[in-house]
């Protein structure tokens, strides 16, 4: 017997969650059947059926999921709506302002029996999920360290990130908002995070948090590596993977280059072709998996606890950043 498609609504038509809308009108397994954002004429564009409030939109639809694409700071009260009417929540990251807030989420929808599922995209771009199976596989031998150095060139001049630009109001920007994509690509590469020692600096005064940042993570099994960012310069034209990144072992290396191919040992050995979608076309590949999950039950990679470990380094960056030292996750996590 077929299946009907789950019945999913957008909350926020902002600049992500037109890359979300795009990719879910190509998964078949799911109908967008409703979206809803403050400037109707955005929600209008993107679904059906357009609504102003999250709260007429729950009221009136009956949806399978509700997918979240708005700032940080509205996630837990859309959880919390999404909740009280038993409705599964895909919530973009940053996952929520701070660590009292995440947690609230986790057991909002812990408390109703809803699931409530984390929008990462990076760890699915597709250079990293061939980096992945081809580390499992042995290819480099013991994995030893890596370094992720992230770069986009949007970040400087008096009118920074105009595809974002609620960026530049952000007290907590680079790690919160970028670097926590590699953080959480690490934990899928290389197991949990134990530890974050922290720099940060703000480069662009115009903005209000840190534009530049280097981190020294160490991993449950003991390896470290280095993620390294800044948006003050491209190395490629538009560079899908937004920077690039080396994992090193005993047996040898692996490079994803700015371009988003794959080289072992200096030789290409995975070739990025793909031209749809956004960086690899990773958000399409998450909501895949998403849809997976909420079809046959299974617990998404991302599901919001288990995410909780992701935020938990993040919350770390910051606290080694401000107190010049080694912070141990467990400082964090309940």
């Amino acid at each position: 017997m077929k299946r009907e498609p789950l019945r999913g609504a957008l909350v926020g038509c902002g600049f992500f969650g037109r890359i979300q809308a795009e990719a879910w009108k190509r998964i078949p397994e799911v109908e967008l059947v409703a979206a809803c954002d403050r400037q109707l004429s955005r929600a209008q564009a993107l679904a059906p059926r357009a609504y102003g409030s999250a709260e007429e939109l729950l009221e009136r639809e009956s949806l399978d999921f509700v997918d979240i694409a708005t700032g940080p700071e509205s996630h837990l009260e859309l959880v919390r709506l999404a909740a009280q009417r038993g409705v599964d929540v895909i919530c973009q990251k940053p996952m929520a302002p701070d660590w009292s807030q995440a947690v609230a989420m986790v057991e909002t929808a812990a408390a109703a029996g809803i699931r409530l599922i984390i929008h990462e995209n990076w760890r699915w771009q597709p250079w990293y999920r061939e980096a992945h199976d081809r580390i499992r596989q042995g290819l480099i031998g013991r994995p030893l360290t890596y370094w992720f150095r992230v770069r986009r060139g949007d970040g400087a001049g008096p009118e920074p990130y105009p595809q974002q630009p609620y960026f530049r109001n952000m007290s907590r920007f680079l790690v919160f908002e970028t670097l926590v994509h590699p953080l959480d690509t690490a934990r899928m590469l290389f197991g949990d995070i134990a530890a974050v020692s922290a720099l940060t600096r703000r480069v662009n005064p115009v903005i209000a948090g840190e534009d530049h940042a280097a981190l020294l993570v160490r991993h449950e099994d003991a390896l470290f590596g280095i993620v390294d960012g800044h948006r003050f310069l491209n190395l490629a034209s538009d560079s899908p993977p937004m920077g690039e990144a080396f994992f090193e072992g005993d047996g040898g290396w692996l490079h994803v280059t700015a371009e988003g191919h794959l080289l072992h040992n200096g030789r290409v050995v995975w070739e990025n072709r793909i031209t749809r979608g956004y960086r690899g076309d990773s958000v399409w590949a998450a909501q895949r998996h998403f849809v997976e999950c909420l079809r046959n039950g299974a617990p998404a990679e991302s599901e919001g606890r288990e995410y909780l470990k992701t935020f938990a380094a993040v919350e770390a960056a910051y606290r080694s950043a401000a107190e010049g030292r080694l912070v141990s996750v467990k400082e964090i996590l309940p």
